[in-house]
């Protein structure tokens, strides 16, 4: 805590000069925001990392949303119906829906987004979701038609997140998508200094109606101390949290207000069980026994969350102590290492992201400190978010720290990992024939109990085969000046609901 502290000190000190102003009351128009990590590309198809997501929801939609209870609900899309076979899904566009060049949002840009997602040579991170899709009609400019090869449940659930955005046909013809912003969500983005800040401004036609703000100021500080810094002067009314020690100290501020809510996203320590050791599953399962979850958890995190196994949906989520060797056991870890051939243990490195999560580098040295005891010598080696980003989507890893998104349905949540059409299976480096059968089972079942059962036997067989090491989740933290009005935080960690936020004088 004292390093802490210090730390807060320091960067009270110096922010006034990183945002570039004086210590001013609030601007009413204008709403001062603050995060520590920046966006690392403004694709919307092709983003990953949640500081990337959480900018480019604010200037893009998708076809529908989640809300805070994780129902679908409308985005540009007014209305939608599947077929009785399950097989067609009907989307009606809202009239009012404009790009914020001022063009309408049309059945041919909704096709052409898909298209785009579809095409392996996008690279987009939310293929594998639509791959049901057979083909897409547009019988006039406000109806999509979406032709499925099989019945499949949770595409709506994945039509509902940004990678999924809708962007203009011309911008993807033009090659455009990726070096310019053009969205027809509630912002648009007038400056991108990347690492420093952003400017958007009101999209004065946006079909959602008037934003409360007529613009957001985004300040990129160097950590989460200097945010609450700037925030404890008033030059910052709303801050994006990520660091618990952070934001446990936002309470004892008198002006200032915390927002935090359970969140589905999870802290994992991921293995690529293509590399050897790895490729041993006895090796995994040791590695998954030698790990005290609940110890990461509390040391990297204040206990600021809870141990969860693959599944984080609360509706569908086992309980963890019925999972694996989820109960610490160094003995049966090393028996498990000896009989893979291990005994004496093995090198092996693992990376992680500086900044996100801001726990990466606490978790990693307290598995290091685990696994030692098991004879595994563990390198930590901390990367800038884009490198790890890079590193990560190539499965260029022994191991790694990583904080995945959660889905409001596990087949979206994991298809893409663990079946055999998925799209990050480069990421994953491990698949099997139940874990492929049961995601299909999955998707195509529309009974809510059957679903449940399903997934309860995927989660069991996944912790089981241990190619990851699921650890816990934590929350979304926000903190904001007590006159800001508006914002409601949700389970997906998403910022939308900024477009309607309010400074109250």
């Amino acid at each position: 805590m004292t390093r802490h502290l210090t730390r807060t000190l320091l960067s009270g000190i110096t922010v006034a000069a990183m945002l570039g102003m004086a210590v001013v009351s609030t601007q009413a128009a204008t709403l001062h925001m603050a995060w520590s990590q920046d966006a690392t590309g403004l694709d919307p198809h092709k983003q990953t990392a949640f500081s990337s997501l959480r900018l480019l929801e604010l200037i893009y939609e998708p076809l529908v949303r989640v809300d805070a209870s994780l129902q679908i609900i409308p985005a540009i899309a007014t209305s939608w119906e599947f077929s009785k076979d399950g097989k067609e899904l009907t989307f009606k566009l809202d009239p009012k829906a404009k790009f914020q060049d001022g063009k309408a949002v049309t059945s041919a840009d909704v096709k052409a987004s898909f298209e785009r997602i579809l095409d392996e040579k996008t690279g987009a991170a939310a293929r594998a979701n639509f791959l049901s899709i057979a083909s897409i009609d547009t019988p006039d400019a406000a109806t999509v038609v979406f032709h499925l090869s099989q019945p499949d449940v949770p595409i709506l659930t994945a039509m509902s997140d940004v990678n999924a955005a809708i962007v203009p046909a011309a911008e993807i013809k033009a090659g455009s998508i990726g070096t310019k912003a053009v969205g027809s969500g509630p912002f648009k983005l007038d400056k991108w200094d990347p690492n420093a800040k952003e400017v958007l401004s009101a999209n004065k036609d946006w079909a959602g109606g008037a934003t409360g703000v007529d613009g957001i100021e985004i300040s990129v500080l160097p950590d989460e101390a200097a945010i609450l810094a700037a925030m404890r002067t008033k030059q910052i009314d709303f801050a994006l949290l990520n660091d618990p020690l952070v934001a446990t100290l936002v309470p004892k501020e008198a002006s200032l207000q915390l927002n935090r809510v359970p969140v589905l996203a999870y802290h994992v320590l991921q293995l690529n069980p293509s590399r050897k050791p790895m490729t041993e599953f006895k090796v995994r399962q040791a590695i998954s026994c030698a790990i005290d979850r609940q110890e990461v958890l509390d040391t990297a995190s204040l206990g600021e969350g809870k141990v969860t196994g693959p599944l984080t949906i609360p509706a569908l989520a086992t309980d963890p102590t019925q999972l694996f060797c989820y109960k610490r056991d160094v003995e049966k870890a090393k028996k498990l290492m000896a009989e893979a051939g291990f005994a004496d243990g093995f090198s092996a490195t693992v990376i992680g992201a500086t900044g996100e999560p801001p726990t990466a580098a606490a978790e990693a040295q307290v598995i290091q400190s685990q696994l030692a005891e098991i004879g595994v010598k563990l390198d930590i080696k901390m990367m800038e978010l884009n490198v790890y980003v890079d590193a990560w989507l190539k499965g260029d890893f022994d191991m790694a720290i990583a904080l995945n998104g959660g889905r409001a349905d596990p087949y979206t949540m994991y298809n893409r990992y663990w079946t055999k059409a998925g799209n990050l299976q480069k990421v994953a480096n491990y698949i099997d024939d139940t874990l492929d059968s049961q995601m299909q089972q999955g998707r195509a079942e529309t009974d809510p109990a059957k679903r449940k059962a399903i997934f309860a036997a995927f989660e069991k067989h996944l912790a089981e085969m241990s190619p990851w090491i699921w650890l816990y989740t934590s929350y979304s933290y926000t903190a904001q000046q007590k006159n800001i009005a508006g914002f409601v935080p949700t389970p997906t960690g998403t910022l939308f609901s900024l477009s309607k936020v309010t400074i109250q004088q």
